[in-house]
């Protein structure tokens, strides 16, 4: 058994813990669907916020809501690039799996524009 890494991203409407909440709940429950994802398959999750978002923590909407009380997350800021894509959250789900899994990443509203 290996491990993997599978990205997502979405745009956050503002920034208030409600809109995070939302969007942490969309962008995971989406990824877990279209990525056929158990949660006790997941080793860890890696969650950013541009620098424009600070009004709450997504782990904690993962793990309320999400059913990932018991796995390690931890939320960081991301890099501040120029003209980058603004009030976006991004996570990384690394997944214990089999060698054969292949990812199906998730990019939703503004992110969508992240992968053409």
């Amino acid at each position: 058994m290996g491990t993997k890494g599978i990205r997502g991203a979405i745009t956050v409407t503002s920034n208030t813990p409600d809109s995070i909440k939302e969007a942490t709940i969309e962008l995971l429950s989406e990824m877990i669907k279209v990525n056929s994802i158990e949660v006790n398959s997941i080793s860890h999750v890696i969650f950013t916020l541009t620098d424009d978002l600070n009004a709450a923590f997504p782990a904690k909407y993962a793990r309320l809501h999400c059913g990932f009380e018991n796995v390690a997350m931890m939320c960081f800021h991301e890099l501040g690039v120029p003209d980058s894509l603004k009030m976006c959250l991004r996570v990384l789900i690394v997944l214990n799996c089999g060698d054969t899994f292949v990812p199906e990443f998730v990019y939703l509203k503004g992110a969508a524009n992240l992968r053409r």
